[in-house]
């Protein structure tokens, strides 16, 4: 059946599956996942070793594997993140839907997790199609406002082209840009990751994977939520 909602909100199991009594053991499960990445384990096995003995679901052990990190991992992206007053003049370079489903995530009362790096990121997933929701434009003039707001409006927006309405996706983008005379360019590519992580510009993006890998980057969605979204639904996991 075609996924006909018109928000990017919580799950309808996630009332019962991160409610107040369960969060003590999925935090002690981030923290023992953390320890096994830092001695080096495989993730793949330690997830299921600490999801096994805590009883997780799969929503929750994805939870766990978003949040945690290892120690090298955890202090290697806290050495290159920068404040997010510092890009203010500069060009970023925004991981398109990382960065965008995690506003409209915020803006519709799904939950939203910080983990043990500090960034907060959501459990949403596109399934390699893109579907435009009630928060998507919203979502796009907060981020553009918040931009101005700490002196940028120069932005280059990565699209996936793989993932299906991203062509649909860049023409709105272009168009509230022109409209409110932010100096935003939008491409497409086939892999945002790759050119984030070699491009050489100040990146915006909670991927773990680019977050590992790129140079000087900002946590733009966890600062706008925090800023500007005071009804968020977080959930701090990296305690």
């Amino acid at each position: 059946m075609p996924d006909k909602r018109a928000h990017r909100g919580q799950h309808p199991a996630d009332a019962t599956l991160f409610a107040a009594n369960r969060i003590p053991d999925i935090r002690r499960a981030v923290a023992d996942y953390s320890l096994l990445l830092s001695k080096g384990y495989a993730e793949k096995s330690s997830l299921k070793l600490v999801g096994d003995r805590f009883t997780l679901t799969e929503r929750q052990r994805l939870a766990v594997m978003r949040s945690a990190c290892s120690e090298e991992q955890r202090a290697s992206r806290k050495n290159r993140q920068l404040d997010i007053n510092a890009v203010a003049g500069q060009m970023i370079a925004i991981d398109g839907y990382n960065l965008l489903i995690t506003i409209e995530a915020a803006m519709s009362g799904g939950l939203i997790f910080r983990g043990r790096d500090g960034c907060c990121r959501d459990l949403a997933s596109i399934h390699g199609t893109y579907r435009r929701v009630s928060e998507t434009q919203p979502a796009i003039e907060l981020i553009g406002g918040f931009l101005q707001q700490i002196g940028t409006s120069q932005a280059l927006w990565l699209l996936d082209s793989p993932v299906s309405n991203s062509g649909r996706l860049k023409t709105l983008l272009r168009e509230l840009a022109e409209k409110n005379r932010w100096h935003w360019e939008i491409e497409l590519v086939t892999s945002p990751d790759a050119v984030l992580i070699k491009g050489g510009k100040i990146v915006a993006s909670s991927d773990s994977v680019v977050l590992d890998k790129c140079g000087k980057w900002v946590d733009l969605a966890g600062e706008i939520i925090k800023n500007r979204i005071p009804t968020a639904k977080i959930i701090d996991l990296g305690t």
